[in-house]
């Protein structure tokens, strides 16, 4: 594989051989409970789709993740990788990857702006054929800087929501240049790794990051899309009093209908004992809403970007700020209140320093389908023009029908009699 100027993470660590030794472990452990990714492990290496690839990919570069990147070798291509957020990456874990002979991690843990860019120019310096990206900002990259390698690249796959909104922006203005693949949008991932994997990842992280009870706490959720849904029922579930605050009519009837208090967050900031912003956007909760909070609140963030607790804000208005938990920050008001943000108000579920991301089940889930995608990306590239698209529905039920097996369900099928009345206008009372 290409040398480039950023050295691969085992370059950066004391103890590679130990780090190396433990992120197996991770990974093994990790594998046990991803019947999907074995499945198609087992035909990738017998039938090498991805042969003669060369796949760039940023994502949280943990066990989970570690076992799709392994897949994907297995399968016959060239990986570079890099983390897709400055706090998510496992450094053992990424040294592992980097010991395969057909992987180059660069993901390493705690790199400034600066670091975090050079490693993904070190990924794309590769020459990809594929692009596999949790974010959009590889495709982004390469967009701008990188352009002379569009024409070579067949395709890529968001994992996703805030990279498939930016794809969709950027296919809107007619600068996205090659076919990308909405992972994030098919059922598969939808009905699971947002609803349940945020849910229950969010939640869990944060009690074991502070070691506080969810129990009769008003726990304010911004926004009510797949992953502000799966936190406020995980929540509940955990005899939290829930608060949505919601700018989209419907969702908030929605919520409203589900039983949740739905509010402006400028009347829940006096109200709520925990905030987990969910929306993708900036500026859900800024200068106006902590006046209102109450001395002690926990501030979390599981949104792909650190943008949706405006930080700058809260920075302006404290006399200090100082760590009081490992992940933990405090930041006192001039009145005394202090207000608590973990994991820097980035992505909580990944960030924070014991975080471990979504359950490996539905992880496993989601990982199937962006093989797959990568798969069908490889043999049929070229039948899909430049631009966003959705995943074809046969591979997503492909992956369904993988864990079922694996899982010894089984369901039923339509009759053809039930087909032909389902696909004809004709028939009436």
């Amino acid at each position: 594989m290409s040398e480039t100027a950023y050295p691969p993470v085992s370059q950066h660590l004391s103890d590679v051989e130990a780090a190396r030794e433990e992120g197996r472990r991770k990974m093994d452990w990790a594998l046990q409970h991803m019947p999907i990714l074995n499945a198609l492990r087992e035909e990738f290496v017998d039938e090498q789709p991805l042969a003669g690839e060369t796949i760039a990919m940023a994502m949280h570069v943990e066990a989970k993740t570690a076992n799709l990147v392994e897949l994907l070798a297995e399968g016959g291509a060239e990986v570079a990788i890099t983390g897709c957020n400055p706090l998510s990456t496992h450094d053992d874990v990424s040294a592992a990857l980097d010991a395969h002979e057909s992987i180059t991690s660069y993901a390493v843990r705690g790199v400034d702006d600066d670091e975090y860019y050079d490693a993904m120019h070190a990924c794309i310096a590769h020459e990809p054929t594929i692009t596999v990206d949790d974010g959009m900002d590889m495709v982004k990259l390469v967009h701008e800087e990188y352009p002379g390698l569009i024409d070579s690249i067949v395709g890529g796959a968001e994992e996703t929501t805030t990279g498939v909104d930016r794809l969709r922006a950027m296919d809107a203005d007619g600068e996205l240049h090659y076919p990308v693949f909405a992972v994030n949008d098919t059922p598969m991932k939808q009905l699971f790794d947002n609803v349940h994997g945020t849910g229950e990842s969010s939640l869990a992280t944060i009690a074991m990051t502070t070691n506080l009870s969810w129990a009769g706490k008003n726990v304010v959720v911004g926004g009510y899309g797949q992953c502000g849904k799966g936190v406020a029922k995980k929540a509940a579930g955990q005899n939290a009093n829930v608060i949505v605050c919601e700018v989209d009519p419907r969702k908030a009837l929605e919520a409203h209908m589900e039983g949740y208090e739905v509010l402006p967050m400028a009347e829940a900031a006096a109200k709520g004992d925990v905030f987990i912003t969910t929306t993708g956007n900036r500026d859900v909760i800024t200068r106006e809403h902590f006046a209102e909070m109450s001395d002690g609140v926990l501030l979390a963030n599981a949104g792909h970007f650190d943008v949706e607790v405006n930080l700058d804000d809260l920075d302006d208005l404290a006399v200090d700020r100082y760590e009081v938990r490992d992940g933990v920050e405090g930041f006192e008001m001039e009145d005394g209140r202090v207000l608590n943000v973990i994991a820097e108000g980035r992505l909580v579920n990944l960030a924070a320093p014991i975080a471990l991301g979504h359950p490996v089940e539905v992880m496993d889930q989601s990982f199937g389908v962006q093989a797959v995608v990568v798969r069908e990306l490889a043999a049929n590239g070229d039948a899909y023009d430049a631009g966003v698209h959705d995943v074809p529905d046969e591979l997503d039920r492909e992956v369904a029908d993988i864990k079922l097996a694996a899982e010894g369900v089984e369901y039923d099928e339509l009759s053809d009699e039930q087909r032909e009345y389902m696909g004809s206008w004709e028939h009436g009372t």
